[in-house]
């Protein structure tokens, strides 16, 4: 089964600002919960671009590191990119992060994921118990991290 989690959140910074930010791989570890012990892997570049592989070491579950690689697939600065596990705990991860301008110079960021569980149909069993909440923590993390961190910016210009 292909599930599908959908998240926007609008940040006082215009769309240059927001994708400095985001498509700095160095920035991920900002947004991402310290208790699943996110670590990279990989020697990164200051920003992303197609074909970039990122390699990282995760705790997802009851504190079992798992080794996560990620491949930049498509990169359209400063409104789109995507990225895709080649190596992980899922059978197909495929993330879309979109960056769209709004008239007051706000951006909106649009969060868009594609994934499929291993070892279905038995995992499809915990996906409601055990995936599906951990992925609206992690998010919820993230959108609050986010927040913080453009709280003091300026909307950008019109």
């Amino acid at each position: 089964m292909i599930h599908v989690l959908n998240k926007r959140q609008v940040v006082p910074a215009g769309i240059r600002e927001c994708w400095k930010f985001f498509s700095d791989p160095h920035n991920l570890a900002k947004i991402t919960p310290p208790d699943l012990g996110f670590e990279v892997r990989s020697e990164l570049p200051d920003e992303i671009h197609e074909g970039m592989m990122i390699e990282y070491r995760v705790r997802p579950l009851l504190g079992i590191p798992m080794t996560w690689l990620t491949e930049i697939t498509h990169v359209r600065g400063p409104h789109y990119f995507v990225d895709e596990q080649r190596v992980g705990p899922y059978a197909l991860w495929h993330h879309e992060h979109g960056f769209a301008e709004m008239p007051d110079g706000r951006t909106e960021l649009i969060d868009r994921i594609h994934y499929v569980l291993p070892f279905s149909p038995v995992s499809e069993m915990i996906h409601p118990l055990v995936v599906a909440p951990q992925l609206k923590t992690i998010f919820d993390y993230r959108i609050q991290a986010v927040e913080k961190m453009f709280a003091a910016v300026e909307p950008g210009p019109r």
